[in-house]
């Protein structure tokens, strides 16, 4: 069945060119030029993604962002910016987006981003329960508990906490991190992984360790210890 992706930009000859691309490769679309628009179309009917632009007057990307997490809406969000602010990059993981992309951007790279953000969020792995420790991850039910208490996390904490849980007591690197959780294979220079693994230390506290192992990785263990 065809992915339907919301398109959310203010510059039409923008958002006619991504929604083009998108059909073309073989999603369906819809759009919106301003944020108020965008919410008020995830109101009315569920999509798969979004493609979210930050630089819009009145209810800009952040805001859309911040409204759809506080309502409970986690669909997945990739952020489209032309400033180079590192900051909107951290701001964006932290409102609880799922990829950032900046302008001005390739179609294959966009697409691909796509791809790869939907294949997490539609937990494309085999169906298992994994356990380390307290945790228990149900992949089927994507679902993570500890001690019998869900924890909430976004598709794409769920994905690398997987991938860890997977790999427990494994050293994994930031590239085969990027690979198997974020599609991202070419090199890319990004803290992507870096401000997910935080989130993940939060949201999990004392129950798992995420260990930095200096200038290798990061290793998963089923109790805390030094980071």
């Amino acid at each position: 069945m065809s992915r339907t992706i919301l398109v959310v930009d203010d510059e039409p000859a923008v958002n006619d060119l991504i929604c083009d691309a998108l059909r073309l490769a073989g999603y369906r679309t819809s759009s919106a030029s301003h944020g108020m628009a965008a919410l008020r179309l995830l109101r009315e009917a569920p999509v798969d993604l979004v493609v979210l632009d930050i630089n819009m007057p009145n209810v800009d990307g952040f805001e859309v962002l911040t409204r759809m997490r506080e309502a409970g809406d986690q669909t997945p969000v990739i952020i489209l910016t032309a400033r180079q602010d590192r900051d909107d990059t951290k701001t964006g993981f932290e409102l609880g987006a799922d990829d950032f992309v900046k302008k001005p951007f390739g179609i294959e790279e966009l697409t691909l981003r796509v791809k790869a953000v939907l294949r997490r969020a539609q937990g494309a792995v085999p169906q298992a329960t994994l356990r380390v420790g307290a945790i228990s991850l149900d992949t089927d039910q994507h679902a993570v508990t500890c001690d019998g208490e869900i924890i909430e996390l976004s598709a794409t904490e769920f994905r690398l906490l997987q991938v860890l849980m997977e790999d427990a007591g494994r050293v994994l690197s930031k590239a085969q991190l990027l690979r198997r959780v974020w599609g991202i294979d070419d090199g890319l220079e990004t803290t992507v992984v870096e401000t997910y693994i935080s989130y993940l230390r939060k949201k999990l506290g004392p129950e798992l360790s995420i260990r930095t192992v200096r200038g290798v990785g990061y290793q998963l263990t089923g109790s805390k210890g030094p980071t």
